[in-house]
């Protein structure tokens, strides 16, 4: 009996020793995260598909503005707003590079409405560690690519996500602690105004 109960403990000892998982946070409360999201700043390391690195801090302005400001010596930005996606390089004079933000993955979380349980949206599901992650698409066009977002758990949070373009290139974000409920004016995310600025 004394054997068994030496077993028993052993045992007991080895299973709080392992690491806990959690399980999969619901689309739902995803969905309810990410909608109550509403403004947010971070600071964030970029991963590049080549392997370089860039630094810089991220404002959120749901829906549908972002601005990507990045430390020395990029000094780049990038910014969405106005249905737009523009990127700002710091050694050129001329306008930025502009793209719909419609045609980006980005649109996903920058939407009006999230809603990560409609049909053909969510690609992938599941667990990362203790962190959960949704791999989601535009269901009405594949083809401009995915998203990889990671949260953690308790409390749900934002900590990254992995873009994959249209031609495969992906593009690794992650994020420090999130900044909740600051006030950013519109001008933060005028690319117009931003471009005007820069060609005085």
């Amino acid at each position: 009996m004394k054997i068994f109960s030496r077993v028993v403990a052993v045992i007991l000892v080895l299973l709080m020793a392992l690491p806990a998982f959690a399980q999969e946070v619901p689309l739902s409360e995803l969905s309810r995260y990410l909608n109550g999201l509403r403004t947010a700043e971070a600071p964030f390391t970029q991963i590049n598909a080549d392997g370089s690195r860039a630094e810089g801090t991220v404002y959120i302005r749901r829906p549908g503005r972002m601005r990507f400001e990045y430390n020395a010596p990029v000094r780049n930005l990038v910014m969405a707003g106005g249905g737009q996606v523009a990127i700002f390089d710091a050694k050129s004079n001329s306008g930025p590079q502009q793209y719909p933000l419609s045609k980006t993955p980005l649109n996903l979380i920058l939407a009006p409405t999230v809603d990560l349980g409609q049909a053909r949206m969510v690609v992938g599901h599941g667990t990362q560690g203790s962190d959960t992650y949704v791999i989601a698409q535009d269901p009405k066009n594949p083809q401009y690519g995915q998203i990889r977002l990671v949260f953690s758990s308790n409390p749900i949070a934002l900590k990254q996500w992995v873009i994959t373009d249209e031609a495969g290139t992906q593009t690794t974000t992650q994020l420090g602690p999130l900044k909740l409920g600051e006030n950013y004016p519109p001008s933060f995310f005028n690319i117009p105004l931003e471009t005007a600025k820069r060609q005085r």
